[in-house]
């Protein structure tokens, strides 16, 4: 498992927490999501073998976030 840590601009409130959280955590080879809202930071646990980076990032862009 890798761990990172991703500066995300954009999260105001709970709705944005339950986006990312369930939207990323949905993904194959992501073992764990938290938003660190007050900090504007997500960190992410993923299996590299199934999920890459780009893949994570591309789903929290989706939402209309911007990751740094």
């Amino acid at each position: 498992m890798k761990e990172m840590t991703l500066n995300v601009q954009g999260m105001s409130c709970g709705h944005c927490v339950n986006s990312i959280e369930g939207n990323v955590g949905s993904l194959n080879g992501v073992d764990n999501v938290q938003v660190h809202l007050s900090e504007g930071k997500v960190g992410v646990t993923f299996d590299p073998n199934k999920v890459d980076l780009e893949k994570i990032t591309e789903e929290i862009e989706d939402q209309g976030y911007d990751v740094a």
